[in-house]
This record gives C-alpha cells, sequence and structure tokens, in this order.
C-alpha cells in the first residue's frame, strides 16, 4: 500500500543536512590546506565537482529498493574483483595507467581522475556480504553451531578474494578497513558468542603476535610472509617517531607538531605555521587542528558521533534484515576510517593511507563513501513507504 507521504517528504533531510555540513568543513579544510605550496593545483574546484557528482548519483541510488540491490549485490561483488583483477594486471610502468604511487598500485590513471577500486569494492563487499548472510539465514531457519560454523567459513571466503589483492597492491589500510567491516558484520549476523568470542580471540592473539614479530622477527616475516619493509617502518614510526624523525618519522611528528600548536582555539583560517605533506587529503585533521584550534577539532569529531548516531538510528529502524546488515557494515566502514584516521595523527595507531571521510581531498574516497550513504538514503526512503504503507491511518 502507497504512503501518503509527497516524495520530498520521504527524504531523510537530517541526514543531507549532516552531509551539507561535511561539504563546506571538506572545502574550508581543503582551501586552507592549499597555502602549504605542496602542490600547484588547486584542489577546491575539483572537491566541489565530486560532491556535485555525488548528490547525482545519490538521486540515482534511491531510485532502486533495498530487494533490487539485494538481486544486483553478488554482479557488484563480481565487478569490484574484476576492476581489481584488471588493476593488478595493468601495465605499471613511468607514465602507465597502472603505476605506483608511493609503493602501492591502487589507482587507475586517467587523464582526468585517478581511481581507486578499492574505494568502491567496500560498499560491492558490504552488499555481497549483506546477501550471503540473509540467505544463509532464509535457508538455515534453525540455527546449530554446525551452521554457524558454514556460515563463518563462507564470510571468510568472501573477505579473502578482495583481501588478496588489496595486500597484493600493498595497501594494509584498507585491507583493515575490509576487516573492521566484516568482524561488525559477524557481530550483528546472529552467530552464538560460543564461535564468536573464540574467534574474535584468535584474531587477537594472531593480530599481537605478528606486531611482535614485527618488533623482533622481522626476516621471519619477510622471507614467510612476503611483508615488505614499509609495513615495518610504520610499526617502528609509531612507536618511536623521533628515532625516525629524518625518515619515516617525519610525518607523524609533523602532524603532532601541527596538531599541539592549534591550541584552544586555533591560529585562525589559513594561519598555519607547521608544514605537514598531503595536509590535503590524510592529513586533513592536522589542518582543522591547527587553524581551529581544540574547539574546531572536537566540532569534527561530534559531527562525526552525530553522523554515525543517525546512521545508527536508521539501522535500528529497518525490519528487512538484508537493509541491517547492509547499513551495518557501512556504520563500521565509516567509523573505522574517522578512528584510523584521527588516531594515526595523534599517535594512538600507525600512520595507514586512509582518508578521512567526507573531508579528505580525493575523488576515489568521497564518490565511494557517497555511494554507501546513497544505499542507506535509499533504505531509509524505502522503508517509510513500506512502514506507513501499513500504517492503519492509510488504510
Amino acid at each position: 500500500m502507497q504512503t501518503n507521504k509527497s516524495f520530498v517528504d520521504r527524504i531523510d533531510w537530517s541526514l543531507a543536512f549532516l552531509l551539507f555540513l561535511f561539504f563546506i568543513v571538506s572545502l574550508i579544510a581543503i582551501s586552507s590546506a592549499q597555502t602549504s605550496g605542496q602542490y600547484l593545483t588547486n584542489f577546491v574546484p575539483k572537491q566541489g565537482l565530486f560532491y556535485i557528482i555525488s548528490i547525482a548519483m545519490i538521486g540515482v541510488l534511491m531510485y532502486f529498493e533495498p530487494e533490487q540491490y539485494k538481486k544486483m549485490a553478488y554482479y557488484l561483488y563480481g565487478a569490484g574483483i574484476l576492476l581489481l583483477l584488471l588493476l593488478m594486471l595493468a601495465p605499471d610502468g613511468p607514465g602507465q595507467i597502472g603505476r605506483p604511487i608511493n609503493g602501492a598500485k591502487a589507482w587507475f590513471h586517467t587523464p582526468f581522475v585517478n581511481i581507486q577500486p578499492a574505494e568502491f569494492m567496500k560498499t560491492f563487499y558490504i552488499l555481497g556480504l549483506a546477501k550471503m548472510i540473509s540467505s544463509h539465514h532464509e535457508k538455515f531457519a534453525l540455527k546449530t553451531t554446525k551452521t554457524d560454523l558454514w556460515l563463518l567459513g563462507k564470510i571468510g571466503i568472501l573477505l579473502m578474494i578482495p583481501l588478496a589483492f588489496i595486500l597484493q597492491q600493498p595497501d594494509m589500510g584498507t585491507a583493515l578497513v575490509f576487516i573492521a567491516i566484516t568482524l561488525a558484520i559477524i557481530v550483528v549476523a546472529g552467530i552464538s558468542w560460543k564461535i564468536i568470542l573464540p574467534s574474535f580471540g584468535s584474531v587477537a592473539l594472531l593480530g599481537g603476535s605478528l606486531l611482535w614479530m614485527a618488533l623482533y622477527m622481522q626476516d621471519f616475516l619477510s622471507n614467510t610472509l612476503g611483508i615488505g619493509q614499509y609495513a615495518f617502518a610504520r610499526i617502528y614510526t609509531w612507536l618511536d617517531p623521533y628515532a625516525y624523525a629524518d625518515g619515516e618519522g617525519y610525518n607523524l611528528i609533523a602532524a603532532l607538531n601541527a596538531i599541539g600548536s592549534g591550541e584552544v582555539f586555533g591560529k585562525g583560517y589559513q594561519g598555519r605555521e607547521v608544514y605537514v605533506p598531503e595536509n590535503h587529503t590524510d592529513f586533513i585533521f592536522t589542518v582543522i587542528s591547527e587553524d581551529f584550534g581544540f574547539i574546531g577539532a572536537s566540532a569534527v569529531i561530534i559531527l562525526f558521533f552525530m553522523l554515525i548516531y543517525h546512521l545508527t538510528k536508521i539501522t535500528l529502524q529497518l525490519k528487512d534484515i538484508f537493509s541491517t546488515y547492509v547499513c551495518a557494515g557501512i556504520i563500521a566502514m565509516i567509523t573505522f576510517h574517522v578512528f584510523q584516521n584521527i588516531g594515526m595523527t595523534i599517535q594512538l595507531l600507525p600512520i595507514t593511507g586512509i582518508p578521512l571521510p567526507f573531508i579528505s581531498y580525493g575523488g576515489s574516497s568521497l564518490i565511494g563513501n557517497m555511494l554507501a550513504i546513497g544505499i542507506v538514503f535509499s533504505m531509509k526512503f524505502h522503508h517509510k513507504t513500506y512502514m506507513f504503507g501499513n500504517d492503519k491511518e492509510d488504510q
């Protein structure tokens, strides 16, 4: 039964307003970062264009209903894997379409924009994972230890395929995002805690063991697992950046100095004095902190909290299990991005090439995140149609 609400009334305007605030913050931060002089290109118009493209994309995404996304999920997952495969096979010499940046072969280079397939694969993976879990529960209505283990195994297979491509690039930061998404969806997937707790404990033990070996058994990790020296350098500089101040530790020290020098109220718009490389992308939080101080940095963190809180409210309202898993995965993706990006600038976590969602400059990152948000818009839009359509007032 159709709702008597108009098209405009069914749009989530609160979410749209939050995105508008991110748009303003992004343009202000990127325009301030331009004064560092690292690049001659003006990134503000490009970021504005990416936002316009993203808004148009959201309008298209809202047309599709959750059931249609469920039908397309495996096809989109397969398309994402195909893009990662083509990237791996792309020529990577100087000037070639697959040439590495900072040692990572993660982008298709075109005359107009660099495209990072992994940014889109995140959302495609969430859709594929949500469909696989929801279909599993439909098939096995009666849960047992055997069915839960079978589900966990299928989740592992679905994860390992994109993870293998991304680690081959190598891009450890993006790989961690996929793992975070998986762990979050596992928690809400209804798997018995008798299985989840030992599994998570094993993952934590493995992570701790790898960290210990990175400090004391580097040769073993390099020869056995093929882990490159860049990964070890990230760990060393995280633990003691001042010991590598002239090399790998320079970025972290500069970030800490920039954030600390902002103090409470900051130095004002474009008032920065500390040079931080790549401050318009991965280190955009240092620009906000130095220009607007603790107050400005806290306001941005609160804005992210409001976004995650709003997405959580939407997730709790949804009745369709597929939509619930999708939204849970998107929340995990954005939350991990924010935690990792801000955490690396304050030495809470090792530095990885993860941008700050909706604020850092980057077409693939912004459009990839907007792709996920567009799906949330769609699910909320069509959920309200379903909900009011079954309301007694509409009968």
